[in-house]
């Protein structure tokens, strides 16, 4: 059985560093692509960020490039979101993801974690 677990959400000030991660289980993890998305109260879940298997080359929405890295440890079977320069707009609940490949649809990701709340004040 997969499991996604994400961690770390919580209530930081605009302009903070907040760092959420996501713990797998039941999967080849390293072969597996993946994503974070988020969803603010009333709006479409949209594409943050996603890290290739093997090589962990990364892409970014141009909403938070240069922002926020991610980063994935293969023999901890995690992966990380840090956030620095955080906007009251980051404020979402995000979702770890993981696909075959790097993508930015929903779609192509077919293990999803339960989410954490990120809530930016400002």
């Amino acid at each position: 059985q997969v499991q996604l677990v994400e961690s770390g959400g919580g209530l930081v000030q605009a302009g903070g560093s907040l760092k959420v991660s996501c713990a797998a289980s039941g999967v080849s993890f390293s072969n597996y692509a993946l994503a974070w998305f988020r969803q603010a109260p009333g709006q479409e879940r949209e594409f943050v960020g996603a890290v290739t298997s093997g090589v962990s080359s990364t892409v970014y929405a141009d909403s938070v490039k240069g922002r926020f890295t991610i980063g994935r440890d293969n023999a901890k079977d995690t992966v990380h979101l840090q956030m620095n320069s955080l906007k009251p707009e980051d404020t979402a609940v995000y979702y770890c993801a993981a696909g075959v490949v790097v993508s930015v649809r929903e779609r192509n990701y077919g293990y999803w974690g339960q989410g954490t709340q990120v809530t930016v004040s400002s």
